[in-house]
């Protein structure tokens, strides 16, 4: 298993220098937002004093920090796997040992990952040189905490477009669905501003929903901005909808293949 998996390694990894022109372009829609998020509301907070208990400073944290916590958990399964399933390329994989979600799919994002942190590194220096953050703030412990969560994310939001991706065995309008996912991570995960300043019955939503542990829970616990109970609270929300992500994906997984068919299926 260890050689299939060093093989796809070396595959995925040649494959992703190949799309150099994607790579910049999904780079700057990761790396600008968050930019122009960080340069508004410091703004903001510089002739506030401060917005909510945020200072200038601790907008430049979270948003410097998310630059970084949002490449490790997000996932291209909706821009990489639906294709294979409508032209019949599945079938090839299909014959194979491995499965070709967990296994290929997998190892593709995570070689995506490593090309884009790569890339963004020098940009991310460059950044502390033009904003001068104060990390004072973060500390071991809370870093300590927030890997397992970065992990656990990245899975589940993994699993859950996996799923979506895999309503291509019915439908192609399974974009259209994936662009109602979306719309609400980016409402709920705190990817626009902290959840703290969102309206209250968005940040009630985002309390049972999974993406804020992609994005605002993994940034505040290195931030070290969260209370005992808040902590216990997001890894419970992480245990629940780990199990959620990966039984929905199985149940749709096995249903797809049962009713697929392709040339050489």
């Amino acid at each position: 298993m260890l050689k299939i998996l060093q093989r796809l390694w070396q595959t995925t990894w040649a494959e992703q220098w190949q799309y150099r022109a994607n790579l910049l372009m999904y780079l700057l829609y990761w790396i600008v937002s968050p930019i122009v998020y960080l340069a508004v509301w410091t703004s903001i907070a510089n002739s506030k004093g401060s917005v909510s208990g945020y200072t200038a400073n601790d907008f430049i944290v979270y948003y410097m920090l998310l630059l970084i916590v949002d490449q490790l958990t997000g996932n291209i399964v909706i821009h990489i796997f639906p294709y294979k399933i409508q032209d019949g390329t599945l079938s090839t994989e299909l014959t194979l040992p491995i499965h070709p979600v967990l296994t290929n799919t997998l190892v593709s994002n995570v070689a995506s990952k490593v090309l884009n942190i790569m890339v963004l590194l020098p940009v991310w220096i460059l950044l502390l040189f033009i904003f001068k953050p104060d990390f004072h703030d973060v500390t071991w412990q809370g870093i300590a905490l927030a890997l397992p969560i970065i992990i656990i994310s990245f899975v589940i939001a993994f699993l859950l477009s996996a799923a979506i991706s895999s309503l291509a065995f019915w439908t192609t309008r399974m974009y259209s669905i994936h662009e109602f996912y979306f719309a609400l991570f980016m409402l709920c995960s705190g990817q626009f501003v902290p959840l703290k300043l969102m309206p209250p019955f968005v940040q009630t939503l985002a309390g049972y929903l999974p993406f804020q542990l992609s994005l605002y829970f993994p940034i505040e616990l290195i931030r070290g901005a969260l209370t005992a109970q808040e902590i216990v609270q997001g890894y419970i929300l992480s245990a629940v909808w780990l199990t959620v992500a990966y039984i929905g994906f199985r149940l749709i997984w096995r249903a797809g293949l049962k009713q697929y068919s392709a040339v050489g299926a």
